[in-house]
């Protein structure tokens, strides 16, 4: 990576890194100053679990973050999965399973065929970005929909300071979420391809490489990649010349 490249994505992950605390942040001071703070008695500050928890980590508190809001709503006698965020919500979470479960099967399982490492590779960094910005989507509506039920006086349509706050962390969250998805899909920033290559297929154990020759010939992005007796080759030539 040239450094002006380097410089432009150490900066650019130190923004996104900056307005995640941010929003973390945001988030915390919601509900510890203007609602109930936290607790696990069937009363509001125990709804208030799922907000923190979803912004703060998704991905390890998601179970704890939906086990919250069905207690909260079985105590309050509320229906549960009635709206768009909870449709979407558990969606989101069946999906994360799924990319998880195949992540690990795919990619951390050494008898994995390189071919099927290949093959999945475009599915599973699509799927980990649409996985992303439909969370942040449902943040945003859980969020919204938080405020409309539960502002009275005044009401959400008068713009009390709780509504500007709030909304305000909406905003951070999507400048957050542009962030990441502008680092993820910098192609100067993505490893070479023939370090791809060459992961995929010392990952796959005791696979011969002219079976995964022919797969392995393009990468996500659409790009050609180089034979690993070209990788090889001009490898060798380099050493040569540094000697």
């Amino acid at each position: 990576m040239a450094m002006e490249n380097l410089k432009q994505f150490l900066v650019a992950l130190s923004a996104a890194a900056a307005v995640g605390i941010v929003s973390i942040i945001f988030v915390l001071i919601w509900v510890l100053n203007y609602k109930e703070g936290f607790a696990w008695d069937g009363g509001l500050a125990e709804f208030n679990w799922h907000p923190v928890l979803i912004v703060i980590g998704f991905i390890f508190f998601q179970g704890i973050a939906m086990v919250a809001v069905f207690d909260f709503h079985n105590a309050a006698k509320i229906p549960n999965m009635y709206s768009l965020h909870s449709w979407l919500g558990l969606t989101a979470l069946m999906l994360f399973c799924l990319q998880l479960v195949l992540g690990v099967g795919i990619y951390l399982i050494p008898v994995t065929p390189a071919s099927w490492r290949a093959a999945f590779m475009p599915l599973h960094v699509y799927g980990g970005l649409l996985l992303f910005t439909s969370v942040i989507a449902v943040a945003l509506m859980g969020i919204t929909e938080k405020l409309i039920f539960g502002l009275s006086n005044p009401k959400y349509k008068d713009s009390p300071p709780e509504a500007i706050f709030v909304n305000v962390l909406g905003v951070v969250l999507v400048v957050f979420g542009a962030l990441i998805l502008w680092i993820a899909t910098r192609t100067s920033w993505k490893r070479p391809s023939d370090q791809v290559l060459h992961t995929l297929h010392t990952s796959g154990e005791g696979e011969d490489s002219s079976k995964v020759g022919p797969v392995l010939s393009q990468l996500s992005d659409g790009t050609d990649a180089e034979p690993f007796g070209d990788i090889r080759r001009r490898s060798n030539k380099l050493d040569d010349q540094a000697n």
